[in-house]
């Protein structure tokens, strides 16, 4: 059984919604960040994440940014803890670990 929120994200008009939502902390980011602590940081961490989680659009202009870019990515996807990100570290490191076992033969 799906969540309700899952099925309310479903609609477009929500959805755009919290694209806009996103679009608004991205841009008040500048205001908050002279305020003493990670204040600006996690304002534009959650813009970000609306805005990437919802918009097909800005889904697709990460992925370019990821492939020209991969150790950006790599931290973009840790901050917003991407399950395809996990899964691709996890790869990584099993592919390390069976080239140093290869190596000790």
């Amino acid at each position: 059984m799906k969540s309700w929120w899952r099925n309310l994200t479903n609609i477009a008009a929500v959805r755009a919604g919290l694209v806009v939502v996103g679009c608004l902390l991205i841009c008040l980011t500048p205001l908050v960040g002279p305020i003493p602590g990670p204040g600006g940081i996690i304002v534009f961490a959650a813009g970000l994440t609306l805005v990437l989680r919802y918009s097909d659009w800005a889904k697709k202009k990460y992925v370019h940014f990821k492939r020209k870019h991969p150790k950006k990515g790599a931290w973009a996807d840790w901050g917003l803890r991407r399950g395809s990100a996990r899964r691709r570290e996890e790869r990584r490191k099993a592919l390390e670990t069976g080239a140093q076992a290869d190596r000790g033969n």
